[in-house]
């Protein structure tokens, strides 16, 4: 079973112009979404089984990119206020 990725930009569609102008305004924006897609893609590989990864390490990067999104969600939120 093929398990898709989930990019920012289709998590949070009504954000989208928002997310492009703060990759590239935003440094620390920029970093938290650079980790959120390595996570997203990390997590993709181990559940289409391009890599393996231990039940625990797989929970830690679910976890770690549950974070990530928190946190760019709230930045998100932010701007969209300012």
């Amino acid at each position: 079973m093929q398990v898709d990725h989930h990019p920012l930009s289709t998590e949070f569609p009504e954000f989208k112009q928002a997310i492009h102008e703060l990759k590239a305004d935003n440094a620390h924006f920029a970093k938290l979404f650079a980790e959120y897609d390595e996570t997203d893609k990390a997590i993709n590989r181990a559940e289409n089984g391009a890599e393996h990864l231990g039940d625990v390490a797989l929970e830690g990067l679910k976890k770690l990119r549950l974070s990530l999104k928190d946190q760019l969600f709230h930045i998100l939120q932010s701007s969209a206020v300012a």
